[in-house]
């Protein structure tokens, strides 16, 4: 291997372990405040629906229906309580059931 890459490699591996490590030394033996740690709580579902979202009316570009029936009967049957791997079967028939129809 080049010692270019490997310093390269080396380098990567700081700064991306940097950001970890940071907040467990900055902030230990501290407890935030209740409103930060709300926010906190929040952050993977604000993102993951900031990520879908997006895919959901562009999953077809000629067809936004696709996407919403698709999310709807996900939203649906995970409201109904079911469990993770019945709510994507579920979207997958749905839209092959659409995909057949139209």
């Amino acid at each position: 291997m080049r010692i270019d890459i490997f310093w390269m490699i080396i380098g990567m591996g700081i700064v991306t372990y940097l950001p970890r490590m940071l907040p467990f030394v900055l902030f230990k033996g501290k407890e935030l405040p209740p409103f930060i740690q709300g926010v906190l709580r929040n952050v993977p579902y604000a993102t993951l629906g900031a990520l879908i979202f997006p895919a959901i009316l562009l999953i077809k570009e000629d067809d936004i229906w696709y996407g919403v029936l698709g999310a709807g009967a996900a939203f649906l049957a995970s409201y109904l309580g079911a469990n993770v791997i019945v709510v994507v079967i579920g979207s997958i028939a749905v839209l092959t059931l659409y995909s057949y129809l139209m």
